[in-house]
């Protein structure tokens, strides 16, 4: 769904396509991805979406990326950097090139902001 309009979107009912992972990334257990991008720049640098996963740990390097979590509860562990808990209302800013890997305890979806180089 790309808008050139104004719109609100209530999250935790927006409809998700798969997004199948790299099984290279898959840790442990049987995660599962999708999402929809609500809107994206016209030359693709900003993008603005919703993102789902269910439980299981995977790890990502990730972009530069503001997201908010709307449902569910995940651990994140940045390589060389901090390890923080986030669940529903929590903002996380990830900085571009972080090695993660998200234990994903209960399926989070969260709403993102993500800006490319």
């Amino acid at each position: 769904m790309t808008s050139i309009n104004s719109f609100a979107v209530h999250i935790p009912d927006a409809d998700l396509e798969p997004d199948p992972l790299d099984p290279e990334q898959i840790v442990a257990g049987s995660p599962e991805v999708s999402g929809t991008v609500l809107w994206e720049s016209e030359d693709g640098k900003q993008i603005r979406g919703i993102w789902q996963i269910t439980p299981g740990t995977v790890t990502d390097t990730e972009a530069n990326e503001l997201f908010v979590v709307v449902s569910g509860r995940a651990t994140i562990a940045v390589e060389g950097g901090a390890t923080f808990d986030v669940g529903p209302g929590d903002a996380c800013v990830l900085r571009e090139g972080d090695r993660t890997t998200w234990t994903v305890h209960e399926t989070l979806r969260k709403a993102y902001h993500i800006t490319l180089p």
